[in-house]
């Protein structure tokens, strides 16, 4: 046992609890007046849910044993025998603070799929759904990843701190829900303004802060791999954040600051998935090429598709997963973290970057079906989508009975 290992960890498990909240406000802040507190109150709901689920099932079902390399099982639940000695996963920290540091995993993971059904989901059936599809694909997610025995693991993949297991499963499983869902009304004929832009700069700053933590806490020690992969994540978010920029002076001839909060973020969701394995300078190209990336394919998401990802959560977070899985296979090396069986294909191997390819599609299809199922459950008790006067009346009021505005007598 180490405490300054601990104390680390500990540190970095409340900074990753921060995103969350951050992640409210910038969902919140992108959506309109009527909408704001349905937005965040999905976020602050699955906050005390995810805990609950994760304290009680999750981390055993994740963590616990291992079955055929997909799922764990039930040896830990409730958290019995998770105590302060150390646990099997890291032997200088308590048990009690490896299941507290990935419980927040748990939590912001189902949160990023509600920016993309803002508007138009009931909440009893967004809350049954992010319960059902925590069971069917977050756990065994970070089980095949992280867990023992883990499937994606034993075929030589890696994902430093969450690309497949955060990203790119809940930003697929977002576009199929808002697949199923539908536009929202108007969508083609309707501006959907942001409604406060201050809100958006808050919650990408608490969501860069917490990512730190996100990030170098995956190193599960205080040590120089932790100071590699902080160091990767400023320059990679820093480098789409001005990318990012530049698009929009390319594209509209001004830089915005919507804009540019976005590219931090994508820049952080690029670098997830190799910043304990990429060098240092190749997060420059990473976070420089996924604002492009992402910028383009959400404009083909919403214009040739047609398919309303009310706020980019498969462009932001799907996307932005599969170029940072992709460019780990492309830039990992050994010498920097042996977890990487080979080094990526830039260095003459492809071992890896096969493996990163078949990890996403396994995780793709995984979420697809996970989705579906959950859709499949639900629908059977409670329709999805509102009605169409709750809709035009606003979520605010027809699911919560609030107003986050009461003495704004504007149009929105």
């Amino acid at each position: 046992m180490n405490t300054g290992n601990t104390a680390f960890m500990m540190i970095c498990t409340a900074l990753v609890f921060f995103m969350t909240p951050g992640l409210a406000f910038f969902y919140g802040g992108l959506v309109r007046r009527k909408n704001v507190c349905n937005t965040m109150m999905a976020c602050v709901a699955i906050m005390g849910l995810s805990v609950l689920l994760w304290t009680m099932f999750g981390y055993s079902l994740s963590f616990g044993g291992n079955h055929a390399g997909i799922i764990g099982d039930f040896r830990w639940a409730f958290l019995n025998d998770v105590g302060w000695e150390a646990g099997p996963y890291v032997d200088t920290i308590p048990h009690l603070v490896f299941a507290a540091f990935q419980m927040m995993f748990a939590m912001i993971t189902p949160a990023l799929i509600t920016g993309a059904v803002v508007g138009r989901m009931r909440f009893k059936a967004l809350f049954a759904f992010i319960a059902l599809w925590s069971f069917l694909v977050y756990y065994p997610m970070a089980h095949m990843v992280w867990g023992e025995g883990g499937f994606l693991a034993a075929i030589g993949s890696v994902d430093f701190a969450g690309g497949n297991v955060v990203h790119i499963s809940s930003g697929v499983s977002a576009l199929v829900l808002a697949t199923y869902l539908g536009r929202r009304k108007g969508y083609e004929k309707t501006s959907y303004r942001i409604h406060n832009i201050p809100f958006v700069v808050l919650g990408a700053s608490l969501l860069w802060f917490g990512w730190f933590g996100f990030n170098a806490g995956s190193a599960l020690a205080a040590d120089g791999l932790a100071a590699h992969a902080f160091m990767t994540s400023a320059i990679s978010s820093a480098a789409a954040l001005v990318s990012w920029m530049l698009i929009d002076v390319i594209k509209d001839g001004k830089p915005t600051l919507v804009g540019a909060s976005t590219g931090l973020v994508v820049g952080l969701v690029a670098i997830t998935p190799g910043a304990g394995f990429v060098p240092i300078w190749s997060s420059y190209i990473i976070g420089a090429l996924v604002s492009p990336i992402c910028y383009f394919t959400m404009n083909f998401i919403k214009h040739k598709l047609k398919i309303d990802d009310a706020l980019d959560a498969f462009g932001c977070h799907g996307i932005g997963g599969v170029w940072g899985g992709i460019a780990t296979g492309l830039f990992a090396k050994t010498s920097i973290n042996s977890v990487a069986r080979w080094d990526g294909l830039v260095f003459g191997n492809v071992h890896l970057f096969v493996a990163q390819v078949l990890s996403i599609i396994i995780t793709a299809a995984v979420a697809v079906v996970g989705t579906l199922i959950c859709i499949g459950i639900i629908r059977i008790f409670t329709p999805l989508r509102v009605d169409q006067k709750e809709e035009a009346l606003g979520l605010d009021i027809s699911q919560h009975g609030e107003n986050a505005y009461p003495s704004f007598n504007g149009f929105d």
